[in-house]
């Protein structure tokens, strides 16, 4: 049995390459996933029409509002911070124009901060391949919540910053390569 669970995704410099090996393996009805993608406006939009042809489960642009389902992904639009929230339906998620967090919008910590808060041990935290340090800080603060956590190895990383830099500060549980983390979320996620 599936336990349900929102996984966050967080990506930069190689990282459209990396999600793909990891959602064209998923089951069409998983855990719902939310994808922060450093990713210019625009572009995130036929990004996730992309990933939507070649993935079992439905994938598009998050817009404000959207609730959190089975077997959806949501990618942060190019110039707009994502956000988990929760109300007495349930989770979905808020998009808003911001200031850049650690030089990008949408920002991974923005996005791992408010799954810490709002999801806690109900989340797992996934760190991919890219430049700088956004999302480490977020991750930590995921695992110090109950999160499962997990990060891409350096050998499979085109640029292995944020994943390195949230390994040293203890935030991955996991570190392993991109073509066994889709692996390791199944068997995580399945009881």
């Amino acid at each position: 049995m599936l336990m349900n669970k929102i996984i966050l995704i967080g990506a930069s410099t190689g990282g459209t390459e990396a999600i793909i090996k990891i959602l064209k393996e998923l089951p069409e009805n998983f855990s719902p996933i939310l994808i922060a993608q450093h990713m210019p406006s625009g572009f995130t939009k036929m990004y996730a029409e992309r990933l939507d042809k070649i993935c079992k489960m439905e994938v598009r642009e998050a817009l404000d509002g959207d609730r959190i389902k089975q077997g959806s992904v949501l990618i942060a639009p190019g110039d707009k911070h994502m956000v988990l929230k929760k109300d007495d339906k349930g989770f979905y998620v808020s998009c808003r124009k911001g200031e850049k967090i650690n030089g990008h919008c949408p920002s991974i910590d923005m996005l791992f901060n408010s799954a810490a808060e709002i999801a806690g041990k109900k989340s797992v935290g996934i760190i991919l391949t890219g430049m700088g340090k956004d999302g480490a800080e977020g991750l930590l603060n995921m695992k110090k919540a109950g999160a499962y956590t997990i990060g891409q190895d350096e050998s499979t990383s085109v640029v292995y910053g944020m994943p390195m830099v949230a390994f040293n500060m203890g935030a991955v549980m996991v570190q392993a390569p991109i073509e066994d983390i889709y692996k390791i979320l199944i068997k995580h996620l399945t009881i």
